[in-house]
């Protein structure tokens, strides 16, 4: 574990009268002077604290914000999931300015790279700063796989690349990713062309592993290819490799920051919390107050290996790594997920909609909501550390 653990509060606002105890899976905020590096370690336990309604940074009324995302225009009416905020013990979490933001990433790119989940956070990241910026200064442009986000007077660029397993897939189609029988090839070249010249880069990959991909030796154009099954950790820790062995070779230490964020934990298992099989996220309107709470899709061990990937990664080539630990804090938020209030993109049954929890997204997050607490994550690493 890099630096000592470092205790942080989640905070909930006072009209709920409710005081919690958590216990922080390790590092979770990095703080001025304070913090050195996120671990995935499992922490120590300390007493919340009570603030004043401070609700969430990206706005309901964000031009950019995703149908996948928009709880409230999709309806939803108990809007208390906003009002929850994680600040360290014994300092002050540095207030989310977008104007600083900006002017940080003047002349600079940044590229979040990863599954649909990182396409959460950055669609988080574009609304909070799309508020400071003139309609006529900001832009969004759709392109296949990538899409740029562009603060025209910052001459900054925001984007977002799918490549929900880093390496190549058959799962690459933004549009058409739903297969079978998903086939994993360890190379990522194709894929690392967009992103190598970006200042910031952002990375996510775990939900699309947890199945027993297929690997790919050779290309998907060549009929002698071959395929393996290797089992789960195990093709994890290849594509991992992969990339991290391209990161060590391209990446311009002068230049470039690089973040990994550790695993978004789902909601899909009421059982995890006390509640009958058979229920999940619907319906769910307090966060989980246990402390010691940890879910049963939330895999340590996949965990473990993107720490080993990025000790090994600075050990051999002297690249560090940031990790933005936001697995435990967001582990108690079952209440803050999209589940039925959003677009669906396919016709809803109507054995789905006699029974709505069948169709509750326990995946993604609500916007303004928990994404905003990751890149605030991000925001203080970038201008204080």
């Amino acid at each position: 574990m890099n630096g000592r653990p470092i205790s942080c509060s989640f905070l909930k606002n006072k009209g709920m009268g409710i005081q919690l105890s958590f216990q922080l899976l390790v590092a979770i905020i990095v703080a001025v002077l304070v913090i050195t590096a996120l671990s995935i370690s499992r922490g120590i336990t300390e007493a919340p604290k009570l603030v004043e309604k401070q609700p969430q940074k990206s706005g309901t009324n964000c031009s950019f914000m995703d149908d996948g995302m928009a709880c409230q225009k999709y309806g939803r009416k108990n809007l208390d999931y906003l009002y929850w905020k994680w600040q360290p013990n014994d300092c002050d979490l540095p207030r989310f300015n977008a104007t600083a933001m900006l002017e940080k990433l003047r002349n600079k790119r940044v590229v979040y790279v990863g599954d649909s989940l990182n396409r959460n956070q950055w669609v988080s990241m574009v609304c909070i700063l799309e508020s400071e910026i003139p309609n006529h200064l900001k832009y969004v442009h759709y392109s296949d796989s990538l899409v740029t986000f562009k603060a025209i007077e910052y001459n900054a660029t925001i984007d977002f690349y799918w490549a929900p397993l880093l390496v190549e897939s058959n799962c690459d189609d933004p549009s058409y990713h739903r297969v079978e029988e998903r086939i994993v090839r360890v190379n990522i070249e194709k894929h690392a062309r967009i992103w190598q010249d970006a200042d910031v880069l952002v990375f996510n990959s775990y939900l699309w592993w947890r199945l027993n991909l297929k690997v790919l030796w050779g290309s998907f154009e060549s009929a002698n290819a071959k395929y393996e099954h290797l089992g789960m950790l195990r093709t994890y820790e290849l594509g991992l490799q992969t990339w991290a062995d391209w990161l060590g070779t391209h990446v311009n230490r002068t230049k470039t920051r690089v973040f990994f964020v550790s695993l978004a934990p789902t909601h899909n298992r009421a059982e995890d919390w006390g509640k009958a099989n058979g229920q999940n996220c619907y319906s769910e309107t307090e966060p989980i107050s246990n402390a010691e709470y940890w879910g049963s899709e939330s895999d340590p061990e996949m965990m473990r290996l993107v720490e080993v990937a990025i000790k090994k990664l600075k050990e051999k080539s002297g690249l560090k790594i940031d990790l933005l630990n936001i697995t435990q804090l967001s582990e108690y938020r079952k209440e803050a997920h999209s589940s039925i209030y959003r677009k669906h993109w396919d016709p809803l049954t109507k054995e789905q909609l006699a029974n709505p929890s069948t169709y509750a997204d326990c995946i993604h997050w609500c916007l303004p909501g928990v994404p905003d607490v990751w890149n605030h994550f991000l925001y203080v690493y970038l201008l204080y550390l």
